[in-house]
C-alpha cells in the first residue's frame, strides 16, 4: 500500500510527457513543413524572376530569344509548386494520423490529452504559396492572371 502513490507519481508524470511528446511532435512537423516552404519558395521566386528577367530582355530586343531560359525559369516554379504540394499532402496525412494516435491513448487514459491541437498557421501559408504558386505558373504558361 504504501508503494501506491509512488506509483501514482509516475504513472501521471509519464502520461504528462507523453502528452508534451505529442505537442513537441507536432511543432516538429511543423518545422518539416516550413522547410518545404523556404526551398518551394526559392524555386517558385527563382524561377518567376529568370523567366520574367529574360522576358524583358526579349521584348527590348536585347535578346534574340528567351526560349530556353523561360522554359527553365517555367520548370523551376513548377518544381517549386509540386514540392509544395507533396509537402502539404505529406504533413496533412501525418497530423490526421498524429490525431488518431493521440485520440486512441487519450481514450485509452494513457495521457489527458486536455489541450488540443491548434491550427497550423505554417499550413495556411503553405496554402497561400501554393496558391501564388498556381498563379504564377498560369501567368507564365498563359501569359494571362495577376502576374503577366
Amino acid at each position: 500500500m504504501g508503494n501506491q502513490p509512488a506509483r501514482d507519481v509516475a504513472t501521471e508524470q509519464s502520461a504528462r510527457r507523453t502528452g508534451m511528446s505529442f505537442q513537441r511532435t507536432r511543432m516538429s512537423a511543423d518545422r518539416t513543413l516550413m522547410s518545404v516552404i523556404r526551398t518551394s519558395l526559392s524555386l517558385i521566386g527563382f524561377g518567376f524572376t529568370i523567366f520574367q528577367v529574360f522576358q524583358k530582355l526579349y521584348e527590348a530586343e536585347v535578346l534574340k530569344s528567351a526560349h530556353a531560359a523561360g522554359n527553365f525559369g517555367k520548370a523551376l516554379v513548377l518544381l517549386g509548386v509540386v514540392m509544395l504540394a507533396v509537402g502539404i499532402g505529406y504533413h496533412v496525412s501525418f497530423m490526421v494520423e498524429l490525431r488518431r494516435l493521440r485520440a486512441a491513448m487519450r481514450n485509452d487514459a494513457l495521457i489527458h490529452g486536455e489541450t488540443g491541437f491548434p491550427v497550423s498557421l505554417t499550413l495556411i501559408v503553405a496554402f497561400l504559396l501554393l496558391t501564388i504558386g498556381l498563379f504564377a505558373i498560369v501567368s507564365m504558361v498563359f501569359g494571362a492572371g495577376p502576374f503577366h
